[in-house]
């Protein structure tokens, strides 16, 4: 498929900048078999799902990944977004800075009043940077450190000031493995309410963690969707949870990822025989249409922006003409849209 086929225009006004309490959500279901489209609010989620079958929820944990620093000498205000440890031992992150252009090879960066300086020894790609923190502490210091001087990072495309109340709400309730600089936001509906109510019908979870990285909502440059390369983002899966998955698959049970995330790390671990593995590694997998599904026979996830990965996965799994129609319908509804926003469920 071409990437102009995702385009679509979406009013400013509907990319969410707050969002809905958590659990009030509206809830937009797209059946793949009868092709109705219906409105609902989230906590009907309940309703399609019985004894036996499977919730798959990412347990990653983001954390405040946006540090400002200043240079040295200059003392010029640097942006330094943390993607992912490189190596522990030696305190190598890579990472972007912006702006980028006064960020050399060399350069050392002071951040406020505290004891941590970072040295800059490698360049990635324009915006990209490999930086070594200069920090005397343990690792567990160096990441309090980083937790008390950080921002929640919330996307560019959310026009506001961070505040406060986002450190709880860009998180699921489940978070608990650190590593992810973007939040799986579809899990940001469910509340322990809820998971009680679904526990309570014979709903099993099974946790996956896979460390959302800015990938996710890099923009896609070629027309040619063969062509783009997505980065690899941490995963992975336990014994215990691919037990639960394959068994509910065997007794012909509905599995349900809970976000684009879940999904990806779901069909990242597929064995011979279409049942998960577990795994820890990497994956790189871009899902778009025409994609065959191994594992997944639900989704949840939210409405997400023009010419999108996440738009393209979710064609991939609901259908490119139906959930394009779900979208068109979703705007004229006044859906909230992307991280903050509404609800699709797509079965």
């Amino acid at each position: 498929m071409k990437l102009s086929e995702f385009k679509f225009d979406l009013p400013q006004s509907l990319i969410s900048l707050y969002p809905p309490d958590r659990g009030e959500a509206r809830l937009m279901v797209v059946d793949r078999k009868t092709k109705q489209i219906e409105h609902k609010k989230f906590s009907d989620l309940l309703s399609y799902f019985g004894e036996g079958d499977v919730m798959v929820l990412n347990n990653t944990k983001v954390f405040p990944a946006r540090l400002y620093g200043q240079k040295e000498k200059t003392g010029a205000k640097i942006e330094v977004f943390l993607l992912r440890e490189l190596n522990r031992e030696m305190r190598l992150w890579d990472v972007l800075v912006d702006p980028a252009r006064k960020i050399r090879v060399g350069n050392k960066l002071y951040f406020g009043d505290s004891d941590l300086v970072a040295e800059v020894i490698d360049n990635t790609t324009s915006r990209g940077r490999t930086i070594r923190f200069l920090y005397d502490g343990n690792h567990e210091d160096l990441m309090k450190m980083v937790d008390e001087l950080g921002e929640t990072p919330l996307p560019r495309e959310i026009r506001r000031e961070t505040e406060d109340a986002d450190r709880e709400r860009y998180q699921t309730i489940y978070a608990e493995h650190v590593g992810a600089v973007a939040a799986p936001t579809a899990g940001s509906h469910l509340t322990k309410v809820l998971m009680k109510r679904m526990e309570i019908k014979g709903i099993k979870f099974a946790p996956v963690t896979l460390h959302v990285g800015l990938g996710t909502f890099r923009q896609v440059d070629v027309e040619d969707l063969t062509k783009h390369k997505t980065d690899s983002e941490n995963y992975f899966i336990r014994e215990d949870s691919a037990a639960i998955v394959n068994s509910a698959m065997d007794q012909g049970r509905k599995i349900c990822a809970i976000g684009t995330t879940s999904m990806k790390a779901l069909e990242s671990s597929v064995s011979a025989n279409n049942r998960l593995k577990a795994v820890e590694g990497w994956t790189d997998k871009f899902i778009f249409p025409q994609y065959d599904f191994k594992i997944v026979d639900a989704l949840v996830t939210n409405f997400h922006l023009p010419e999108s990965v996440l738009l393209m996965m979710s064609t991939a799994f609901g259908g490119y003409d139906l959930v394009m129609e779900a979208y068109e319908i979703a705007i004229r509804e006044k859906y909230r849209f992307f991280s903050y926003g509404d609800a699709m469920l797509i079965v």
